[in-house]
């Protein structure tokens, strides 16, 4: 990825945006997180570094996923990911 630090990512619940943000908006850059973590433990090929989230998730809308909800994230320039929520059965 030529420019990581320039994506747009959007996150969309049933075909409306929740979240529209740029990793431009990260507090911190994602060269000094992988310093950081690479610094206290060994990264490996294929290891996911979790950054948080921007404004729109459920607490902010106070909205929280239910069965039959549909997903899909996207960080442009990579692609789009969806999934629909099941519920898990009652015990």
């Amino acid at each position: 990825m030529p420019q990581p630090q320039d994506l747009r990512i959007t996150l969309k619940l049933n075909g409306d945006t929740m979240q529209d943000e740029s990793t431009a908006d990260m507090i911190f850059p994602i060269p000094r997180l992988i310093e950081y973590l690479s610094a206290r433990i060994q990264l490996w090929p294929g290891d996911i570094l979790i950054t948080g989230s921007p404004a729109g998730n459920g607490s902010h809308y106070n909205r929280y996923l239910r069965d039959g909800d549909v997903m899909e994230g996207t960080i442009a320039g990579i692609g789009t990911q969806r999934n629909r929520c099941v519920a898990a059965p009652a015990r």
